[in-house]
């Protein structure tokens, strides 16, 4: 395992599916002064919604079932997110849920703190890490990566 180091400014993810944007909104807004100074990112409509009300600033991907969580996924994986809250409505089938499930296994895989519901959220926000330094472990996936692949094929 390797280690990476946040530093007071995180970069963080916000995600809600429809039934769940208002709840995330509320939450925002909440938390507004903990927010800010943070990078902030979202999917597209979370992202609209959440630079209208909060009056700050977000990177804005692509809609959740346009790509955007892939998009996410994408970051996590490159070790660009830091936080990730993804207020996620379990009583809803979401056509894009292979993409909302792989942005999970991704935070999970990278050792990205997230949060799925709002006392998840709420905890994770009020923790002193929040906003103070805070020593990640990477994992190591070289095991992996480096593998023996069948054939003549190159590991990718």
């Amino acid at each position: 395992m390797s280690e990476s180091t946040f530093g007071p400014s995180r970069t963080i993810a916000l995600v809600a599916h429809d039934h769940k944007k208002d709840d995330l909104l509320d939450w925002a807004r909440f938390n507004l002064e903990r927010l800010k100074g943070h990078e902030l990112y979202a999917t597209g409509t979370t992202g609209t919604l959440l630079e209208r009300e909060l009056g700050v600033p977000v990177h804005k991907l692509k809609s959740g079932p346009l790509g955007g969580d892939q998009q996410l996924g994408a970051l996590v994986a490159e070790e660009r997110i830091e936080l990730l809250f993804f207020f996620w409505d379990p009583l809803t089938a979401q056509p894009h849920d292979p993409d909302v499930k792989a942005l999970l296994r991704l935070a999970v895989l990278w050792n990205i703190p997230f949060a799925c519901n709002r006392a998840s959220a709420d905890f994770l926000v009020s923790s002193p890490l929040f906003s103070g330094e805070y020593t990640r472990r990477v994992p190591d996936h070289s095991a992996y990566t480096g593998r023996k692949l069948p054939g003549n094929a190159q590991n990718s």
